[in-house]
């Protein structure tokens, strides 16, 4: 029997080829939901302009959802509860995206039926009123979530919150559920142990940073048994195995300078675990981290390293170093305390693994292992 022999090139070649196929196929999903919600959204719009008037009578949904099913047999998604969710996401967002002229593409049927213009306008939902890694994420979003959202997140900028997360960590509906039964916003939308008040003159780099920054972290890719058990280093070299997660976690917008960052002073050298600056706020970001709970120390150690960096390694044109501690567990009186003689911004902030969450979340949760195939 002949025996074949595989050469490394192929198997290069069978990893390009996968790693296509799955960029293709995440790509597709992209596209096919933005097709859906413009879809939606569209239907969302013609239900909200014609039972918002006195034209159509209370029953009016429950009736067109009926003869829909008869028409469409074997489609689904157009119940009278889906219709009316329809309905809300139109009126919800409309005042985002109805604020433009109609680009080329937009389309509809054009259909008149005894005169009535009765066109359902698909539009692109697109708007200059959000940031194009904003809008990005809407559009990923699924069209459930988005709804899951605006029933329980009233102000724009509290539902953009639920939607980047939803988009960045690939939140399936019972997370998005979790997170929001959580109020995950009030809890992490800024972060609340800082000295920054003492040590940021500037309030518009002040509030970014507040802005920048959680209380909690979700580090779901830090695979270790009992976090406290192991040392700082196995923890470090995780996140940097998984940096591209680690990232999503803090926001894109942060780029990695390294890890075990080495600092020369007086001929001493000195090593901050991780580096990273951030180009919103045009700042350098240490990051230490802690397998324990937050003690006293450590508060003094990056005051030292973030002056160090401030002399040595930022740019004249970029705004003062940020150092944040992550720590597995903190006493607040303690860190407020231990901020008493610090004259460097910093804060301190906890982190969670996979493990720390309830098993009802860890399955609503997608699978780490195929995540990190489509984000490669």
């Amino acid at each position: 029997m002949e025996q074949t022999i595989i050469s490394s090139e192929y198997i290069q070649a069978v990893k390009a080829i996968k790693q296509a196929i799955l960029e293709s196929r995440y790509r597709a999903a992209r596209h096919v939901n933005k097709e859906v919600l413009a879809l939606n959204y569209g239907i969302g719009r013609f239900i909200s302009n014609k039972s918002r008037t006195a034209k159509w009578g209370s029953n009016a949904i429950a009736v067109i959802s009926k003869l829909l099913k008869q028409e469409l047999p074997g489609v689904k998604g157009y119940s009278e509860a889906s219709i009316k969710m329809m309905r809300t996401f139109y009126e919800e967002w409309k005042e985002l995206f109805e604020n433009r002229q109609s680009p080329i593409d937009d389309f509809g049927n054009h259909l008149e039926i005894n005169g009535i213009n009765v066109a359902i306008e698909i539009r692109q939902l697109t708007t200059n009123e959000l940031s194009a890694s904003d809008l990005a994420s809407f559009l990923s979003v699924g069209f459930t979530n988005h709804y899951t959202i605006l029933t329980k997140a009233k102000s724009k900028e509290e539902r953009l919150f639920y939607i980047r997360r939803c988009a960045t960590e690939f939140w399936k509906v019972e997370a998005t559920k979790y997170y929001l039964n959580e109020d995950l916003y009030k809890k992490e939308g800024s972060i609340r142990q800082t000295n920054f008040n003492k040590t940021i003159d500037d309030s518009a780099f002040k509030q970014r940073a507040l802005q920048s920054f959680k209380d909690e972290y979700f580090l779901d890719f830090v695979n270790v048994e009992d976090p406290e058990l192991v040392d700082e280093r196995v923890i470090e070299q995780s996140i940097v195995l998984n940096i591209k997660n680690f990232i999503m976690a803090f926001g894109a917008d942060f780029t990695f300078l390294g890890n075990q960052y080495r600092l020369e002073v007086a001929g001493q050298e000195f090593v901050i675990d991780l580096l990273f600056f951030s180009r919103r706020l045009r700042s350098l970001v240490a990051f230490e981290l802690k397998r324990g709970e937050f003690k006293p120390e450590y508060t003094g150690k990056m005051n030292f390293y973030l002056a160090a960096l401030d002399k040595y390694v930022k740019l004249p044109d970029e705004n003062p170093s940020i150092g944040i501690i992550l720590c597995k567990t903190k006493n607040e009186e303690i860190v407020e305390l231990s901020f008493s003689d610090t004259s460097k911004p910093m804060g301190v902030a906890t982190y969670r693994t996979s493990k720390d969450l309830p098993p009802k979340i860890r399955e609503a949760l997608p699978d780490m292992n195929e995540l990190k195939k489509l984000i490669k």
